[in-house]
């Protein structure tokens, strides 16, 4: 049985879905752009070249909350495509309202769980980036297990990069940050830290401050940002 045929038994997710406020802007951005940007579930291997009518390099990102940086990245990089994978709906019809107003054909998002996204949809080798910024830390210790950066998701993640791909990940969670270290050095056959240091690299540039980084430097949390390639 290959890969994209087995679905491993996953009681526990990382998120939970909320009924968040949708806004008329996002709500018609869902209607009207979705046949355009958005990318249906299904159990199969998305055709990337297909779906973005060319080969270019990618970028995957985890959770892209309203899109914000992920629309910020696409403007600032027409020649590399990215794709988005975030659960809630308001975020998601951000994310095309600002895909349709800056004419940014090299995004397209998806709507649903990034564990089965990953396992069925993402080919082995297609990816060049992948981004996981400030996910749930899941900060009450009962509720560790629920965080997405395991070594289970780990390993289901690093064949989808190309060997020199790159993993980002920053969470304003420093209990979650020593988390997020130990499972990459503990995957030390498949990625090697990018830190000269062996911990965190600085804050990447091209970063535009997401919410939650906002509101954690309002509150004096720290950041803690990683990489990792893909060997």
């Amino acid at each position: 049985m290959s890969e994209s045929e087995k679905t491993p038994h996953r009681p526990i997710r990382s998120f939970v879905v909320r009924a968040g406020r949708m806004t008329t802007g996002q709500a018609r951005a869902l209607e009207d752009l979705w046949p355009r940007f958005g990318v249906e579930y299904t159990p199969a291997p998305l055709d990337l070249d297909a779906l973005f009518a060319r080969n270019a390099p990618r970028t995957l990102e985890i959770g892209f909350g309203n899109g914000e940086h992920l629309a910020s990245l696409a403007a600032a990089h027409p020649e590399r495509d990215y794709l988005g994978i975030e659960v809630h709906r308001p975020g998601v019809g951000h994310l095309l309202m600002l895909a349709g107003e800056r004419g940014l054909g090299n995004v397209r998002a998806s709507q649903h769980d990034a564990v089965e996204v990953l396992l069925h949809q993402i080919p082995p080798g297609s990816l060049d980036e992948v981004l996981v910024l400030f996910p749930d830390p899941w900060h009450k210790k009962r509720h560790n297990k629920r965080r997405l950066i395991q070594p289970p998701f780990v390993e289901l993640l690093a064949p989808r990069l190309r060997k020199g791909g790159v993993l980002r990940l920053a969470t304003d969670w420093e209990e979650y940050a020593l988390q997020m270290l130990e499972v990459l050095r503990g995957a030390d056959t498949l990625f090697a830290n990018e830190s000269p240091s062996g911990d965190w690299m600085p804050r990447h540039d091209e970063r535009v401050p997401t919410r939650f980084e906002r509101r954690g430097a309002r509150l004096g949390h720290g950041v803690w940002d990683l990489a990792f390639r893909r060997i």
